[in-house]
């Protein structure tokens, strides 16, 4: 073998195959490590859960457990579609804010200009567009949802917001203090429609999930998706009951936490967010930065930006979304100064939270001492 060859091998031996070796080993601890912890969560046969993790832009870890329907007993997938619960107030929030970027609407509107028919009018010129996405409205849920819980099980948007334009009266002065609102969202969403004059829906397809490459992803409007997506349950005793649209209430409100997608969609959306696909950066920031209130009065700081929570867990800052409704749960996170992307998606309310807690104690510090992708 010619000395130069043989060189050449050795270089590559050096350089290339041995960390190639490093790091399938490393793939491999982390896979087994996660594997663990999600089979001690998911009992085969039952609903699970879907998680994907992402370091410096490459996949480390993406699997299913369990099953999306009890019923058919398919198994989940990546690619399986859950409901992601109030995690789809952040698609409404972005395209609030790219009809604001394009100058139809501003966030210091207030809510007389396109609800008119607001009870009280003093009430709704004090509320802007900016209250309503970081639950600073002071707006009450007065929906008597336990009350007329047939009516609302398939209750849209419209009707979700139609009383709140009946209330007297203000939790508290708007920008005070925080107080979550799904009903705040069902507004937006119905604003979204006034001004683009077309479903919410399809502008959001439009917008965020086309250019971001979410071609599986969709949105609930009315009793849709009936196939082909998983469902959610609640366990009472040793049984699985079926709670998504149909026995939810207000699971037709898509405003709040219509969308449907999965976790690989996930992480393309958040790529579409990192790379300013649909908004400017500087856009982008202002969303994800603490939004602050002149009059604000609470003990606490603000800690929401414009929909997304900010957040330092035991020292780890984080950017993210988590989602509840029916028999649906999600968790997505953005580790900024790790670059460490996570998102799990479940069937069955398990508290995702305690796992979030799990993955950062055996995986992100594995990925925080070893920068081995780049």
């Amino acid at each position: 073998m010619p000395k130069v060859i043989h060189q050449v091998i050795k270089i590559a031996f050096v350089f290339i195959i041995i960390p190639g070796i490093v790091i399938a080993q490393k793939k491999t601890a982390i896979t087994k490590s996660l594997d663990s912890l999600f089979e001690k969560t998911f009992n085969a046969g039952e609903p699970g859960g879907a998680v994907i993790i992402v370091k410096n832009g490459n996949i480390v870890y993406k699997k299913g457990f369990g099953v999306e329907d009890i019923q058919t007993k398919k198994p989940i997938t990546t690619q399986t579609l859950f409901n992601v619960g109030s995690i789809s107030k952040t698609f409404v929030a972005f395209a609030i804010l790219r009809l604001a970027e394009e100058g139809k609407l501003s966030l210091n509107d207030d809510l007389y200009k396109y609800f008119p028919d607001f009870k009280n009018k003093g009430i709704a010129k004090k509320i802007r567009i900016y209250h309503l996405l970081t639950h600073t409205s002071g707006l009450p849920d007065i929906r008597k949802v336990t009350e007329d819980s047939v009516f609302y099980l398939t209750a849209k948007d419209e009707e979700n917001f139609a009383p709140i334009k009946q209330t007297d009266t203000l939790n508290f002065e708007p920008g005070e203090r925080y107080e979550y609102s799904n009903p705040a969202f069902n507004g937006l969403a119905l604003i979204i429609e006034k001004v683009t004059r077309m479903k919410w829906q399809d502008y959001v397809k439009t917008i965020i999930f086309k250019p971001s490459g979410m071609t599986k992803s969709d949105i609930t409007d009315g009793p849709h998706p009936e196939s082909g997506v998983s469902h959610g349950y609640l366990k009472e005793g040793n049984t699985f009951i079926e709670k998504d649209y149909g026995e939810e209430p207000t699971f037709a409100a898509a405003g709040n936490g219509g969308v449907w997608s999965n976790v690989e969609e996930l992480w393309k959306y958040e790529q579409a967010i990192q790379k300013n696909v649909f908004l400017k950066k500087s856009v982008i920031d202002k969303a994800r930065t603490v939004y602050t209130f002149p009059n604000w009065k609470d003990g606490n700081p603000p800690f929401i930006g414009l929909c997304w929570f900010i957040r330092n867990d035991n020292g780890v800052n984080l950017v993210g979304h988590t989602g509840s409704q029916g028999g649906f749960r999600g968790d997505y996170q953005w580790v900024p100064d790790k670059k460490i992307f996570y998102a799990f998606l479940c069937n069955s309310p398990y508290a995702v939270e305690d796992i979030r807690e799990d993955i950062r104690q055996q995986v992100f510090a594995i990925l925080e001492r070893n920068d081995w992708l780049n």
